[in-house]
């Protein structure tokens, strides 16, 4: 048995409490199946067994959380508790996305919550780590999150019948738009630098 198989026997049998905690967790950094649970908890509602507003209240709570938590970690925790974590967060992942955070700044965030849901824990730390602030931060991730809950479950709601296999099909997703973000990135600098004007030399004497 998978660990996707194991998360969705446990939260037909824990239910909502099983939900709100991987969710959490999942949005700290321990990578966990979260959109694959919310399909599930979506085919659970179908099914009767698990009230609609409970499940997205609960959801949206968990991973808002542990945003939070992972925010407050790089704020106080800083550089020293990056480099204990060690294994967990690479230092060149970590100047990256630092890069790409001041770029694109609450946008990154929000995006992040949802669209490019793999990027979201370190953007928690990074967001923390450069003191980027942080009612603008839980804004972005109230909204963000709350779209990532209400998309996914509601999917698992009507497709109730295929969750394993929308979640391999957005994960695929999630990754085929993540590439696309990455090539446009790359394709407007190259524009930006062809289109900037040579640098003047020096007048000679």
């Amino acid at each position: 048995m998978n660990l996707s198989d194991y998360l969705l026997s446990a939260l037909g049998i824990y239910g909502l409490p099983l939900l709100f905690a991987a969710l959490l967790i999942g949005s700290i950094g321990i990578p966990l199946p979260s959109s694959f649970l919310l399909l599930a908890a979506g085919s659970f509602v179908a099914q009767e067994d698990l009230n609609l507003w409970h499940v997205l209240g609960l959801a949206a709570a968990g991973a808002i959380l542990g945003d939070n938590i992972g925010y407050a970690l790089g704020r106080w925790g800083g550089r020293r508790m990056v480099t204990r974590l060690g294994k967990l967060v690479a230092k060149d992942r970590l100047s990256k996305t630092e890069n790409w955070l001041k770029r694109w700044e609450g946008s990154g965030i929000f995006f992040s919550r949802w669209l490019i849901t793999p990027l979201g824990p370190i953007v928690n730390l990074t967001s923390g780590l450069t003191r980027y602030s942080w009612p603008r931060f839980l804004l972005y991730c109230i909204t963000g999150e709350t779209l990532w809950v209400l998309i996914y479950v509601l999917l698992g709601k009507v497709f109730s019948g295929q969750v394993q296999a929308m979640s391999e099909f957005f994960g695929d997703f999630t990754w085929v738009i993540f590439g696309l973000l990455v090539v446009v990135l790359l394709g407007w600098n190259l524009f930006q630098a062809f289109r900037s004007p040579p640098e003047q030399s020096g007048s000679r004497t």
